[in-house]
């Protein structure tokens, strides 16, 4: 299989307004980013993902975050603060390497939603609605016109 989800990810996250959508959903609201991703890109693809497969993808994806992508962050963050001028440079020089293998473990995690998504069975679909329930079967919520946004980025 081929990686479609990664490019799919970088050009949706460039767009304008979708990288503040995200950090709101990921630092207020506890959703998952690339799991979101995940969810706009199985909508555009003609992917039907029920309800099981929402949460089993929501499953690994909370499991990989616990195991790498929250740790690096959590690191990556507390390198950002200030600290002693002496150690100014090289916190900064870990910290820039620390984001890459942030970075790294999340194209993994979209590697492993890729791989575990239901094949394309159907013209492209309604991302909102897949987004809804994407974060239903995550947990918590999430404010709609941030969804609305990330919809938006679909087109």
């Amino acid at each position: 299989m081929g990686e479609a989800l990664w490019p799919f990810a970088l050009d949706v996250y460039a767009r304008p307004g979708v990288e503040a959508a995200l950090l709101a959903l990921q630092d207020g609201h506890g959703q998952c980013a690339p799991y979101l991703i995940w969810a706009i890109w199985l909508a555009a693809e003609g992917r039907e993902a029920d309800d099981a497969a929402l949460a089993d993808a929501a499953e690994l994806a909370r499991a990989w975050q616990g195991a790498a992508v929250a740790p690096l962050r959590d690191l990556r963050r507390e390198l950002k603060r200030t600290g002693s001028a002496r150690l100014a440079r090289p916190r900064e020089q870990l910290r820039e390497r620390v984001k890459a293998l942030e970075l790294e473990a999340e194209r993994m995690l979209l590697q492993m939603l890729e791989a575990a998504s239901p094949a394309p069975s159907a013209p492209p679909g309604e991302a909102l609605a897949l987004l809804n329930r994407a974060v239903g079967a995550w947990g918590g919520g999430a404010p709609p016109q941030l969804l609305a946004r990330l919809a938006q980025a679909q087109a």
